[in-house]
């Protein structure tokens, strides 16, 4: 299997137009029916005139994104023996020392609860984790990091944040305010446009 990053370098060339044929190049001599007609969907939905460049720069992001993960979930695998999912839950009991509710971790994690649960039985087996039943409702589970499960979270997370500051060292830091800025605002665009889009 090809590196992710070379399978969106080949999607952003073809987008380019590069090494591909123009899409005209097969084009059928023969008039198209008025659902053909440009401009429109066979559903009959107005066809939005769209920028190659937008495309282009989603493609980089995705590749920038699919590069710096692939190389975090290397070095997790190899220096500390742990895969990015597990830090990844780690992280997010560590910023609530209070602990979490299964539910609730599962949705800042965006995975499933059953997800959540085969992580928490992996690091309650560990000493990391423990659960305990919520007060309000014996059915659900409260989860904290174990005095273990912190430090050893705390060890892998200073060294985390050196390879963040090394794999993204070839930006100075009026570049990484700039860019961080400019994704911010990319990411609350999007979401407006996503919220009003309805079933467009």
């Amino acid at each position: 299997m090809k590196p992710a990053r070379s399978l969106a370098s080949r999607r952003a060339q073809a987008v380019a137009g590069e090494g591909v044929a123009p899409h005209n190049a097969a084009r059928s001599a023969t008039p198209p029916s008025a659902a053909q007609q440009p401009g429109r969907h066979d559903d009959g939905v107005a066809e939005m005139h769209a920028d190659p460049s937008t495309l282009r720069l989603w493609l980089r992001l995705l590749a920038c994104s699919t590069q710096i993960e692939t190389e975090i979930r290397r070095r997790l695998r190899r220096h500390f023996g742990t895969t990015l999912p597990r830090f990844d839950f780690l992280a997010q009991l560590h910023r609530h020392p209070q602990g979490l509710r299964m539910n609730e971790l599962s949705r800042q994690l965006m995975v499933t609860g059953g997800s959540v649960t085969g992580l928490t039985d992996q690091l309650a087996k560990d000493g990391w984790v423990r659960r305990e039943r919520a007060g309000d409702d014996r059915r659900a589970f409260v989860l904290q990091l174990t005095p273990a499960g912190r430090a050893a979270f705390e060890r892998m997370a200073s060294v985390h944040q050196v390879w963040i500051d090394e794999l993204f060292g070839g930006l100075d830091a009026t570049e990484q305010r700039t860019l961080q800025a400019l994704l911010g605002r990319l990411r609350w665009t999007a979401a407006e446009r996503a919220t009003h889009s309805g079933d467009r």
